[in-house]
This record gives structure tokens, sequence and C-alpha cells, in this order.
């Protein structure tokens, strides 16, 4: 969409994002569970613009810091997106499960709160595209912006 990749401009979108999805998620929230109060509404959205954010700065990286392999911009946004909510399973459990318990029912093979996991994979995918999309990728982001200086 821009000619020039920038990094600010990739943390920008990232965070612009992740504020729209996590506005998504404190909005919507009530409807799952009615346990869920603002802490936790407002937590989702803090959480997701922060994961935006995260997803944008490591836009810098277009091969693994340790192994020499390619690392495309939907591998790195998914993996980083899994990994984040994959963390936040464990402070957030019990409250996950009783959202998850009380949409789908006690019997459902889909309430264990790891399939947050999932979802975050998607979510970072989003931000991911959107951000590579609009501010670049590689160290020419990193470049673009130190050359202002």
């Amino acid at each position: 969409m821009y000619s020039n990749p920038s990094l600010v401009t990739r943390i920008a979108v990232g965070k612009a994002v992740g504020f729209a999805i996590g506005l998504i998620g404190l909005l919507s929230l009530p409807y799952f569970t009615q346990e869920g109060g603002w802490l936790l509404r407002i937590g989702v959205l803090l959480w997701y613009t922060t994961l935006g954010a995260i997803i944008g700065l490591f836009g810098i990286y277009t091969r693994h810091p340790v192994l020499p392999l390619p690392l495309p911009w939907w591998l790195r946004s998914s993996m980083l997106g899994a990994w984040m909510n994959f963390v936040l399973v464990f402070f957030a459990y019990d409250t996950m499960e009783s959202a998850l318990i009380s949409f789908f029912g006690s019997q459902s093979w889909l309430t264990s709160p790891f399939w947050f996991a999932l979802e975050g994979a998607v979510i970072g995918l989003i931000i991911g595209f959107v951000s590579t999309w609009v501010g670049g990728e590689g160290p020419e982001t990193l470049e673009a912006d130190t050359k202002s200086w």
C-alpha cells in the first residue's frame, strides 16, 4: 500500500488492528459469559493491543535470528499470536474455562481454554497481514525510520 516501509507504521497499524479486535472482545464478552467483569473486558482490549504492537515490532525479522531459515510474515505472526494466547491461558484459565462452558455447555469438546491459542494464531495472522501490507517488512523498515534522525 505504501511505498516507504516503516517500523513505526508497522507498530501503529498492529496496535490499531489489535485495538479493534480487543474492542470487539470487550463488547462481545458479556454475551459469552456472565462472570466476565470489567477487569477481564479491559484486559482483553489491552491484551490484543499489546499483541498487535509485538507483531508489528517483530516485522523486522525476515529470517530466523538463530537458525538460517526464512521467517515469512504468516509464520511469524501466527506463532506470536498463538504463543501469547497460550501464555494468557495460564493466567486466566478458570475464567476462560467458565466462559467456554457457559457458551458451549459442559459436554462439548470445545470447553478447553487452550483453544484460545488457535484463536491467537488467527488473530496474529490478521494483524500480521495488515501491518505487513501497510508498513512493509524486513530490515528496510528499520532503516527507513533511522534515516530521519
